[in-house]
């Protein structure tokens, strides 16, 4: 039996077969892809497809035995669903696509999946960017929450889900695209000296005090 994340396999709730789900930044996908996905879903008897809140497609309901030749078939590499790094970037179309966007969300959302996916941190981490206040990449429930507005961006940190909520704080605002993406640099060099073994964002803040994070990527 697999561990859980071993060749991006995740056991499921039968405890025999298991899900996949390949690595599909900011959830834009090719035709071809959706191909691939849809042929190795059908050559290895999957129960399902799943759209995940990460926005991949899960393959779930496929035999140990088959795993290899999954990912084989599909020649794409495997989400970061599980571990203690940074599990996904969500971004929104922005000004690519939404009649709404007032920023780029959707080209800093490839950016940030291009610079920080999988990475190895402390707890693990979601990074959200939405295109305007509306924030449907739902960045206030985000480790790092990047919201576009006609002044630029603005950062919000510690946000999560789960079965403890957490909004976040806002960090920094009216910053173009260079000053977001070193700010963003530095928070994530600053969570990584600074939070505990499992420690996520929004814990740290708890802990030590959104001021002395502010301070410690110098926006004191």
């Amino acid at each position: 039996m697999l561990n859980d994340g071993e060749k991006g396999a995740i056991l499921q709730r039968d405890k025999e077969t298991y899900a996949v789900a390949p690595h599909i930044p900011c959830g834009v996908v090719a035709p071809d892809t959706l191909r691939k996905i849809a042929d190795a879903a059908e050559k290895y008897g999957a129960a399902a497809c799943k759209i995940t809140g990460a926005a991949r497609i899960a393959i779930v309901g496929l035999k140990e035995e088959d795993i290899d030749n999954v990912w084989a078939d599909l020649g794409m590499s495997p989400g970061a669903a599980v571990g203690i790094c940074v599990r996904s970037v969500k971004a929104c179309p922005g000004t690519g696509f939404c009649k709404r966007g007032m920023q780029d969300s959707l080209g800093m959302g490839m950016y940030m999946d291009e610079t920080y996916h999988g990475m190895q941190l402390p707890g693990k981490l979601k990074i959200g960017v939405s295109g305007c206040p509306h924030q449907c990449a739902e960045t206030a429930i985000k480790d790092i929450g990047i919201v576009g507005s006609g002044n630029g961006w603005k950062v919000l940190v510690g946000g999560c889900a789960g079965s403890m909520p957490r909004l976040g704080d806002l960090l920094t605002t009216g910053l173009d695209d260079d000053a977001l993406k070193n700010t963003v640099t530095t928070l994530i060099a600053f969570y990584q000296a600074t939070a505990k073994p499992g420690e996520r964002i929004g814990r740290m803040i708890n802990r030590i005090g959104l001021d002395a994070l502010k301070a410690g990527v110098g926006l004191a």
